[in-house]
């Protein structure tokens, strides 16, 4: 064992130089070599992330800090990199196996081949595992635990969603899930295996135990029982792991000027007891009049059932929060409502199963209470019908199914029907009351109708920005329109009807038509959070509109128009209504998301003013990531060198920095369950403009100009030396690798995942067929800059 000791300790030196001044990041010297390769650092604490991150799988002795070499006195014990104060990947086992082939036996392979499965192991206890719950424990107040129980993380990027049937005819052919007895009705989430047995079956998002805790011996299980973190996919407000779970959204009293309010946090509805799951099965059963379901749909268990409640208004509500949770009764809403709410949340806990028999079990029942209903009219459509057919045309259109899009296109013009007879009867209800100040159960439900128009139009206004779809709304539905209230209001609890007259009466809610004016006239405004979502979608659909007209490369005057309302739009954040409504998401926006997600569609809305990827918006639509992959390319002669496009190339650089500051690897496995899929979506544009810019910065004959170049350096700091040198330096290239890496690494929505691997194609089609080839075989990649930009070495872990 003295002999294995002194091997890796050996073995470290050599992996090594003395330690070199600190001015050496100065004076740009690389003295840190890994001799397992040919990179060089300019740190050792770099080297070591090198060493453990790239040659873990290689063999040998692994590399370790300056501390554990000095503090390693005892000949029988290895320093490996670990943790420091809690060390459940010390395995006995592997232990006797070295104390065996001790005394003279011990060869050097044997020995490193035990040392690196003991290291292994080691860094396996430093991921962070989710707190197993009994099955029937409903989730934590920190968030959902997005898998219950634990099972092992397997890679997401391999699974995919599964091509559902979209027609109603094809309802019984879903899973049957059993009611009987009162028992989970998906296998999936009872055992490991049974999730194995899935194709379709998506990993929990942080879950990187290598083989669940099972794997260690008993002395070691409560160990590792006792470091747990509960409910890692979406922290609490006050977790005691703000480092590791990255910021929380609270209220951002920094730019939300008013009164200092109470913080509050809005509680999901929940079925309390057997009796009410039988109350929400007897709604189903007589919603379904032509009894299509009920031989083969099955109502979740009562566990599973708050479970799915409470991922969809923990996750995904905050971004479209059209519906009321204080009134939201789950004995009491329409049954197609329900399922529908349902779908969503079992996406958030990766259920595609569930997901999709809940799905065509709500298109089901809103079809046939359509086709059933006599002398149909828009105007007496239930509120319900709207969202019920809204959240399936959500689930459908970012399914990853290209016949999923297709049925949602199909009814764009219904459900846009809908919110115009919907949205006059609310205008005569509204001047019935002849200026009087409506009661709060008033007041609720019509900003519900409002916030569910809006909702709509925002889905549109998706669809335009992914598939280039024309838009099924115009302004001039929302005319007069209130827009919608801060979600402080929104979810305040009424003591009396006084308090709540004073708080209507203090927030000064302006109409649609007044806030565009004031952008357009440069007068920025003040209205609440899920307003300005609402507004710069109006804005991303004027320009929209200004570069498909003809006379758009004449019409100068309002392309400067509408930069100044995007400009004045912009200055209006610093003027939104106070939000004191706490969201358990982990994003780096220290706002509500409603504000995060808006800035991702600023972004894209002021390049598309100079550049307009239509050509890839189409490819989207049919879903195959190889016709998306050439379409990208394709687009190079859209992305020209000029001092425009620096600007432009400014945005992309900010959409990047995002992912980029929290970490790649962090944002890969959280972002999924807690972005909005704004991001994703309104990211593509951004970088397959950034991805061609630089692949012509590296390759035009023309040199870069001072400012290209300080921008090819900021982009090129972002990332370290690991991740660019795989594919030989070249920036663009890297970019639209880990840009799709990070897409399709955790799947909720199926349309990610074709997004990463067109990204993934697109990186290759930039680095060239043979630079691909050589990559592969681990041969050294050639340059083929023949005049371009000298890359900086720098060196910035991200």
């Amino acid at each position: 064992m003295r002999d294995v000791g002194r091997e890796a300790r050996c073995g470290e030196d050599r992996h090594s130089v003395a330690n070199y001044p600190s001015s050496s990041t100065d004076t740009k010297e690389r003295p840190f070599k890994c001799l397992k390769c040919r990179s060089t650092f300019v740190r050792r604490d770099l080297l070591l992330r090198h060493d453990r991150t790239v040659h873990a799988k290689d063999g040998g002795i692994p590399l370790h800090s300056e501390v554990k070499r000095r503090t390693t006195t005892k000949a029988p014990e290895v320093a490996l990199p670990g943790p420091s104060k809690m060390s459940p990947g010390h395995d006995t086992s592997t232990l006797e196996q070295i104390e065996a082939v001790n005394d003279e036996m011990v060869d050097i392979e044997t020995a490193a081949m035990l040392m690196t499965d003991f290291h292994h192991k080691a860094m396996a206890s430093q991921e962070p595992e989710i707190a197993t719950e009994a099955q029937d424990t409903i989730m934590s107040s920190n968030g959902p635990s997005l898998m219950e129980p634990s099972v092992a993380y397997t890679a997401p990027g391999q699974m995919s969603l599964p091509q559902m049937p979209w027609g109603d005819s094809m309802v019984g052919e879903s899973k049957s899930h059993s009611m009987a007895g009162g028992q989970d009705s998906h296998p999936g989430f009872n055992s490991a295996s049974a999730l194995s047995s899935h194709p379709h079956q998506l990993p929990p998002i942080m879950e990187r135990t290598m083989s669940g805790s099972e794997a260690l011996p008993p002395s070691f299980q409560s160990m590792n029982s006792s470091v747990t973190v509960s409910g890692l996919g979406t922290p609490g407000a006050l977790s005691p792991y703000p480092s590791m779970l990255g910021p929380v959204s609270p209220v951002d009293y920094r730019r939300s000027p008013g009164p200092s309010q109470a913080l509050t946090m809005t509680k999901a509805p929940q079925v309390e007891s057997e009796e009410e799951c039988a109350k929400i099965y007897d709604n189903i059963r007589h919603a379904d009049t032509e009894n299509a379901l009920l031989d083969t749909f099955h109502l979740p268990s009562l566990n599973t059932l708050n479970r799915l409640l409470k991922t969809y208004f923990d996750l995904f509500h905050h971004h479209l929060p059209f519906l009321h949770p204080a009134t939201f009764q789950p004995t009491e809403v329409a049954a197609p409502l329900l399922l529908a709410v349902l779908s969503i949340g079992a996406l958030y806990i990766f259920d595609q199963d569930q997901a999709y028999m809940l799905h065509i079990g709500s298109k089901v029942l809103v079809n046939q209470f359509l086709q059933n209903k006599e002398n149909f009219s828009s105007r007496k459509c239930p509120l319900w019908t709207m969202q019920s057919t809204l959240l399936n045309m959500v689930f459908a259109s970012w399914s990853g199914d290209p016949k999923g899009l297709e049925w949602a296109c199909s009814i764009k013009s219904l459900l846009a029907n809908m919110v115009a007879g919907n949205r006059y009867e609310l205008k005569l209800r509204s001047e019935a009351r002849e200026g009087a100040q409506p009661s709060h159960e008033e007041w609720a439900l019509d900003e519900q109708c409002r916030r569910t128009y809006y909702a709509v139009y925002i889905f549109f206004g998706l669809l335009t920005l992914t598939y280039n779809h024309t838009p099924a709304m115009g302004f001039n539905e929302f005319d007069t329109l209130e827009l919608p209230s801060s979600e402080s209001l929104w979810t305040m609890e009424v003591s009396d009807d006084e308090t709540w007259r004073e708080s209507v009466a203090a927030s000064k809610i302006i109409t649609f038509r007044q806030a565009h004016d004031n952008l357009f006239q440069g007068d920025p405004a003040r209205y609440s959070a899920f307003a300005t979502r609402v507004m710069i979608n109006a804005l991303f659909l004027e320009v929209w509109y200004h570069k498909r007209s003809p006379e758009a490369l004449q019409d100068v005057v309002t392309e400067y128009k509408l930069r100044l309302a995007l400009e004045t739009w912009e200055k209006s954040l610093e003027l939104c209504e106070p939000e004191t409504v706490v969201v358990q998401l982990s994003a780096p926006h220290k706002g509500h998301p409603l504000i995060f997600n808006a800035m991702a569609l600023y972004r894209n809305t002021r390049t598309r003013l100079v550049v307009d990827l239509k050509s890839v918006q189409e490819a989207l639509r049919y879903h195959d990531s190889y016709e998306v992959a050439a379409a990208m390319t394709n687009a190079r002669d859209k992305v020209q060198r000029s001092q425009e496009m620096i600007k432009v190339i400014q945005e992309c650089f900010d959409c990047i920095e995002v992912a980029a500051v929290q970490g790649i690897r962090w944002v890969a496995r959280t972002s999924a369950t807690n972005w909005s899929i704004e991001h994703p979506l309104s990211g593509m544009d951004l970088m397959v403009i950034l991805t061609l810019w630089l692949y012509r910065l590296e390759h035009d004959e023309e040199p870069a100009t001072e400012e290209e170049l300080a921008m090819y350096n900021k982009l090129r700091n972002l990332f370290d030396d690991d991740s660019v040198d795989i594919y030989g330096a070249k920036l663009s290239s890297t970019v639209a690798r880990l840009w799709g890496s990070m897409l399709d690494e955790v799947v909720v929505w199926g349309i990610t995942k074709l997004m990463g691997e067109a990204f993934k194609l697109h990186s290759q089609a930039l680095v060239g067929y043979e630079d691909a080839m050589s990559s592969r075989s681990g041969s050294a990649t050639p340059s083929m800059a023949t005049g371009g930009v000298q890359v900086l070495e720098m060196q910035v872990a991200f």
